[in-house]
């Protein structure tokens, strides 16, 4: 009798919560669909913007002309320009071309131990500009509102104007020359770091901190030894990767005169040494992939990883 009683309610639970259920994901599609055409709509408007839709004329081989798709008007053209960069290597006479391919290879690479130091030592300074400000600009760990809004303003502005611009103030202030480049990184990397430091320390568990407060510990002495401990590993692993981005921002700042390979990329586009440009380019991307093991390496060592074998 019992069981045959309960069984209405049952029903009714079980028809309350399909309901419930039907009525949100109904809600959930209908949202699904707003959300994707607000999306769609701002991804058309911005691709207006961006002539994305623009058409232009091009020549033709019988020397007509026809209007046509930007982007498959264009397309042929950077194949153009990518061809002019691929240096002619003869297997008969590998070595004299590979020669005269890296002809200014000693400038380069005096280059190249400059362009790695500006971003070594960017990245120091990033290091203890951005590790300092990510206390205060975490909400959680900020000693007061007032703190936390300046330094976040701060952080905002570090990383809002790019490292070119910056570059282009201090070589006014400082004259051409790695200063300049060392201070231009390093100003926008305190603005990146602190940023991703201190969202770092708004996901930390705050009973440790707790702990150190219940000891009498001081706010200095809960970052101490509440937080850092907690917030380490993924330091390392954002220092590691903004090391690697400096390396490719000092080799492009040289073009306003801050130092690095920037300014043989200038010299060479201003005299259309294209064989240059993939020279350069080959130079700047095996830097990258060497740094970037390393990067790896040192990262995993630090933090205990193993390698699955």
């Amino acid at each position: 009798m019992t069981a045959t009683a309960n069984l209405p309610a049952s029903s009714k639970v079980i028809n309350d919560f399909e309901m419930t259920f039907s009525a949100e994901r109904t809600r959930a599609r209908r949202t699904w669909l707003a959300v994707s055409t607000v999306f769609l709509l701002l991804f058309l408007f911005s691709a207006w913007l961006g002539d994305f839709f623009k058409t232009t004329q091009v020549s033709l081989p019988d020397g007509s002309r026809e209007w046509r798709w930007i982007i498959s008007a264009g397309i042929p053209r950077l194949g153009e320009y990518i061809s002019k960069t691929i240096p002619v290597l003869h297997w008969d006479s590998f070595g004299a071309d590979f020669a005269e391919w890296f002809w200014r290879w000693k400038t380069w690479m005096w280059l190249l131990l400059e362009t790695v130091l500006i971003a070594f030592m960017a990245t120091v300074l990033g290091v203890i500009g951005g590790f300092l400000l990510s206390f205060p600009a975490s909400r959680n760990l900020a000693p007061n509102q007032a703190v936390l809004w300046v330094t976040r303003r701060y952080l905002e502005i570090a990383r809002t104007v790019p490292e070119l611009v910056w570059a282009l103030i201090f070589v006014f202030c400082f004259s051409v020359g790695p200063l300049a480049g060392v201070i231009a990184i390093g100003l926008h990397s305190v603005g990146s770091l602190g940023k991703l430091y201190s969202e770092v320390n708004e996901n930390i568990d705050m009973r440790p901190l707790d702990g150190v407060t219940a000891a009498g510990g001081t706010w200095f002495d809960r970052i101490r030894y509440g937080v850092v401990p907690q917030v380490l590993p993924n330091i390392i692993s954002y220092t590691l990767l903004r090391f690697e981005i400096n390396v490719r921002a000092s080799s492009i700042i040289g073009y306003v005169g801050a130092g690095g390979l920037g300014q043989e990329f200038r010299i060479a586009l201003s005299f259309q040494e294209y064989t240059d440009l993939s020279a350069l380019f080959v130079i700047i991307f095996i830097t990258v992939i060497i740094i970037d093991y390393g990067s790896e390496k040192l990262r995993h060592h630090i933090i205990g990883f193993e390698e699955q074998t």
